[in-house]
């Protein structure tokens, strides 16, 4: 039996605290404020003995919730390590920026709050790391084969670290200075702060997994030289072509891609002084393009880089606050989602198009264009969008940041090696063995599946990792998905 039985009826759902707003904003540092342990082991008895665990469908690494939930719940704290570890490489990663899809998926959430797995997630890795649990275990044989990972975002370091456990010898490649991907050069630094990274690369090294920093395969070096110094290479870069914004305008000083403007944020934060041509909402009238997770991250940062104001545009209608009728529990419902940066200041707008960017005459934005939209929707056809008459409206700003989302991958390497690609520029291979029209060359994460989770990346990362290994050998002992190699910790 799983936890308390009656636990769900005992206690109520409760969520980490927030610093208050006027506090948190005059720094980067992360705010929230973790739960008492005891009052973690009640969120963990809330976890019901439900027979067929639903938030195992819903995640993508199929991690074993109710077992993780049940020993938090008895205080195995290190029980609980050991159990989340086996399915999840990075928990101290999605315990932090997984939208959970899990606790939409929980049993519980049917009728209730649903268990706070995300939270509970958080606390058992960081409850980890503070004991020294989290240790580095080096694999205790080498198969001499040699394996090259294109970039170091969650897949890249998910792929690396299931790689070095079956014995091969791991190379990261990293174009930016440091290891991270957009865990560091995208999400905020008071989302997550990088040492959380650090950490945990340390462990990776002391695994033996080689990181080279600040070296853009395709450009330092030839996808093909690649190919003939590494067994089999793994192509983890992410989705990272940005979908612009085609209207009037568009090239004025002042609109600005949000990949442009949060990297460079952290890297700010970070202290470093050359940062090229700058990028600050200091005093200025900003708008977010965007009503995604990157466009809250622009909020977030606009709000402590101290603008005057800030606006969020999204061209859909407002999502209801309840699940969907068309969007049934297990499934994951589009529903309103507001987001720690949202409530810091911020005012949001929906079923909103813009039109145009306006520029004075030094090409400088001084505001833009919109009207009012919304979308007609037609039996076996995609929706269409259409602008409301006579709704027409001047916004004055100074900074735009485009928060659309990403339409492909960059293709050198692909043009480099002859890498298939779709219709969207990701590299094409499917979930049988990951690997491209090339043989030996493998791809994970966002840059084949396209612009996705956290945990998908890792999820993807692990699995081709699988099949990299029996490309390798003739057969493989990582698990493609679920328990199959529990960490000593």
């Amino acid at each position: 039996m799983m936890g308390k039985t009656t636990g769900f009826m005992e206690f109520e759902r409760k969520d980490e605290a927030y610093a208050p707003v006027k506090e948190r904003i005059k720094n980067y540092r992360e705010f929230t404020k973790p739960l008492a342990e005891k009052e973690l082991k009640n969120q963990g008895a809330r976890c019901m003995d439900c027979g067929i665990p639903f938030c195992h469908s819903g995640c993508p690494l199929g991690i074993l919730i109710p077992d993780f939930n049940d020993a938090v719940y008895k205080g195995k704290w290190q029980k609980a390590t050991q159990i989340l570890h086996a399915t999840n490489n990075f928990p101290e990663f999605t315990g932090r920026l997984c939208p959970a899809p899990c606790e939409e998926a929980c049993v519980l959430g049917i009728n209730e709050d649903p268990v706070s797995i995300e939270n509970i997630e958080k606390n058992i890795v960081e409850t980890a790391f503070k004991n020294g649990w989290v240790q580095a275990v080096e694999p205790l044989t080498r198969t001499g084969k040699k394996v090259a990972v294109v970039g170091s975002g969650p897949a890249g370091l998910a792929t690396a670290q299931q790689l070095n456990r079956a014995g091969h010898l791991v190379t990261v490649f990293e174009r930016d200075e440091k290891v991270g991907g957009l865990l560091r050069y995208g999400i905020p630094d008071f989302k997550m702060e990088k040492n959380v990274i650090d950490r945990r690369v340390t462990i990776l090294e002391e695994e033996g997994i080689v990181f080279k920093t600040g070296i853009h395969v395709g450009i330092d070096i030839n996808g093909q030289q690649l190919k003939e110094d590494f067994d089999a290479v793994v192509l983890c870069g992410g989705a990272t072509l940005r979908r612009n914004l085609p209207i009037p305008g568009a090239d004025l000083k002042g609109v600005v891609q949000a990949m442009d403007f949060l990297p460079q944020n952290n890297r700010r934060v970070a202290g470093i002084k050359e940062l090229g041509d700058e990028i600050l909402a200091t005093n200025k009238q900003v708008i977010v393009i965007g009503g995604g997770d990157t466009g809250s991250d622009c909020i977030g940062t606009s709000i402590r880089q101290g603008a005057k104001s800030v606006s969020n545009f999204e061209i859909m209608p407002m999502a209801t606050k309840e699940r969907p009728s068309d969007q049934p529990w297990p499934f994951w419902p589009m529903r309103l989602r507001t987001s720690s940066s949202h409530k810091e200041g911020a005012e949001r707008f929906f079923s909103i198009s813009t039109k145009k960017f306006i520029g004075d005459k030094e090409g400088n934005l001084k505001g833009l264009v919109t009207s009012e939209v919304f979308w007609e929707h037609f039996p076996g056809q995609r929706p269409n969008l259409k602008e409301v008459e006579g709704t027409e409206k001047e916004w004055p700003c100074e900074l735009v940041l485009l928060a659309l989302g990403f339409t492909g991958s960059e293709t050198t390497i692909a043009d480099q090696l002859g890498i298939a690609l779709d219709n969207r520029t990701n590299i094409k291979a499917t979930e049988s063995n990951y690997q491209t029209n090339v043989p030996g060359i493998f791809v994970a994460g966002d840059q084949r599946r396209g612009q996705s989770l956290i945990v998908w990346a890792i999820s993807e990362g692990r699995q081709a990792a699988h099949h990299v290994d029996a490309y390798l050998m003739g057969s493989s002992n990582l698990p493609l998905k679920g328990n199959g190699d529990l960490p000593r910790v």
